[in-house]
């Protein structure tokens, strides 16, 4: 592959559109059939989590622009299986209730993390992994890639949980309607203006080391982790600048079949009042 960081900006642009956009498809073709078809869309995918650690070990000593390409794709791949499993309600946490309305802060977060925990604690082991094998490694951007995208994931999971203006649940499957109630829509709380600052400096010091950086395949990954550390920013101002963001991927999926969500809109409602 090239080692261009256009190239690489461009690259890292399309698959994150794209990969989120064949996700939430699958997730909504599974939606609009039974339960057994969201447990077939993980077992279907399990083949994104076996090239994934194969794609990551065989990248660990090519430091190329090829073995940087290798390394981000299956650090995607790898997120992408077990976010699959997650909003497929497979992987997700032993809390799977609604939030009681008017519960104490510290109550809410820890139900909260009841309803995500074994999918943290999959984010956690596959991340560890990951650092184990690429301690040293020629090639360590398999484990940055995913590194990033797991630092970002808390910080909109924390934000959604302590509040922003702007939430787009119409993305969230059946299985996880319940998710809906432990977010908060109001204004920012002080994390926001933290976590779009730490996403920010990330961003400008990851790009500082690929204009900097001599060896052409270290520019390429670089290029390839500024991109995605962009794209998390971005995702973070979506959650309270009045864009359309939901436009991406909307036209890309099959209408919901009817199903009534009131109770969970009643939740949200009272959890959105404390």
């Amino acid at each position: 592959m090239s080692d261009n960081p256009w190239l690489a900006a461009v690259t890292t642009l399309f698959l994150w559109w794209f990969s989120t956009g064949v996700i939430l498809w699958r997730v909504r073709v599974a939606d609009n059939g039974t339960a057994q078809d969201h447990q077939n869309s993980v077992i279907i995918g399990l083949p994104l989590l076996a090239i994934g650690f194969a794609a990551a070990r065989a990248s660990l000593p090519d430091l190329s622009a090829n073995g940087i390409y290798l390394a981000f794709l299956a650090a995607l791949a790898l997120w992408a299986w077990i976010e699959l499993a997650f909003l497929s309600g497979i992987i997700t946490g032993p809390n799977r209730a609604p939030c009681p309305p008017f519960l104490r802060p510290a109550a809410r977060f820890w139900r909260a993390v009841g309803t995500i925990a074994w999918h943290e604690l999959a984010l956690i082991f596959t991340l560890t992994a990951l650092g184990i094998a690429s301690l040293h490694a020629a090639n360590p951007f398999a484990f940055g890639t995913f590194a990033l995208l797991f630092i970002a994931r808390v910080f909109a999971k924390l934000n959604l949980f302590l509040g922003v203006p702007r939430i787009n649940t119409q993305f969230l499957p059946r299985p996880l309607a319940h998710l809906a109630t432990y977010f908060r829509i109001g204004r920012i709380t002080a994390f926001f203006p933290i976590s779009v600052s730490a996403l920010t400096v990330g961003s400008a010091l990851l790009l500082e080391r690929a204009i900097n950086v001599t060896h052409p395949g270290m520019s390429v990954g670089y290029a390839l982790l500024t991109c995605l550390c962009l794209l998390a920013l971005l995702e973070h101002w979506f959650m309270v600048l009045p864009l359309p963001d939901e436009k991406l991927w909307r036209w890309m999926l099959p209408a919901r079949k009817s199903l009534s969500l009131t109770p969970q809109k009643d939740h949200l409602e009272d959890a959105n009042g404390l």
